[in-house]
């Protein structure tokens, strides 16, 4: 490239010279020379693009093409629907309660301990953060009684609640899940709708709601309270009010928090409290057996069975992956 570059300039001096009528003295030739080798870069830079791009688009663009043709589609994984509007957002206001329950709630619980009083100081004092605890509660009390309804006089909330209440099954589920965990047998228990977990989550809730709001209603209306109860039995109830709400924490965090959000096959955390789905993988996985009925009910009504099935939407309005819809 240089050798070219070189005899390139020495042509165009020759004939700059001979156009000027003969020879220019050595300090002009050295300033034509570094313009002309300027001026010849950037032309020859110019045309060695222009070339280059001309070779990719004639011999590389068909080949792009042709990979482009053989590579197939992506198709993205079926996601079904697990959790409908309806239930979404009781689950938001639940855990919304529950969690302004528990900031507030556990510094009066351990009064002693000096971060208790570091959070009740950023909650604005003893009497606000009492407040905010019954805006809390209220907000418990209110969920609970609109699930007590939802389960009542929904369709979905009905069969969901008939599917949660325990079976002997679930006995046998655990049998089998810790022989698993222990090495004893490769197999794990497939789950319906609902796992044992779940279940068992859906109950403490249940037992953790009655407890929490009887005795915390006692609490609140003390005066009216002492009426019907002796002193002793309102100090049972603020202990009972106590030791639950404690349990309740831990169960939360330990318990709800790991197999939801902390588990290794769930971490970072699971999204389906909030967008509802839940993946053709993870539905294979955790509720086999769901996904078996799934499967079956399209192939009854005229749909496809098994890895064609997948082409097959759920109904966006549906409080299940069965497309049974209130």
């Amino acid at each position: 490239m240089a050798r070219l570059e070189k005899q390139i300039e020495e042509n165009l001096l020759t004939r700059i010279e001979a156009e000027l009528d003969g020879e220019v003295s050595e300090d002009t030739r050295v300033l034509i020379r570094e313009k002309l080798r300027v001026k010849v870069r950037q032309e020859m830079g110019e045309q060695i693009d222009r070339i280059t791009d001309e070779i990719a688009a004639g011999v590389l663009q068909p080949e792009r093409e042709r990979l482009a043709e053989e590579k197939p589609p992506v198709v993205k994984e079926e996601e079904f629907l697990r959790l409908g509007i309806n239930i979404r957002i009781q689950h938001m206001f639940l855990f919304t309660s529950v969690l302004t329950l528990i900031v507030t709630g556990l510094p009066l619980r351990f009064a002693e301990l000096g971060w208790s009083e570091t959070v009740i100081r950023l909650l604005g004092g003893i009497e606000n953060s009492r407040l905010i605890h019954r805006i809390g509660a209220s907000g418990l009390m209110g969920v609970a009684a609109y699930h007590f309804l939802y389960t009542l006089f929904s369709r979905q909330g009905r069969r969901d609640f008939f599917l949660l209440l325990p079976r002997p099954k679930d006995a046998l589920d655990v049998f089998t899940m810790i022989k698993h965990f222990l090495g004893i047998s490769e197999e794990r228990p497939k789950f319906g709708r609902f796992s044992y977990i779940e279940k068992f989550d859906y109950w403490a809730v249940y037992w953790g709601c009655v407890i929490m709001i009887g005795s915390g209603l006692l609490l609140w209306f003390q005066d009216f309270s002492l009426r019907f109860l002796p002193k002793f039995g309102l100090d049972i109830t603020k202990e009972a009010h106590r030791d639950e709400a404690l349990l309740a924490t831990l169960a939360i965090i330990i318990w709800h928090f790991y197999n939801v959000h902390l588990n290794p096959d769930k971490f970072p955390g699971s999204l389906t409290w909030l967008t509802g789905k839940i993946s053709k993988h993870e539905i294979m996985e955790e509720h086999a057996l769901e996904y078996e009925e799934i499967m079956d009910a399209r192939a009854k009504n005229g749909g496809p069975r098994n890895e064609d099935a997948c082409q097959v939407k759920t109904p966006p309005d549906c409080e299940t992956v069965s497309g049974r819809c209130d």
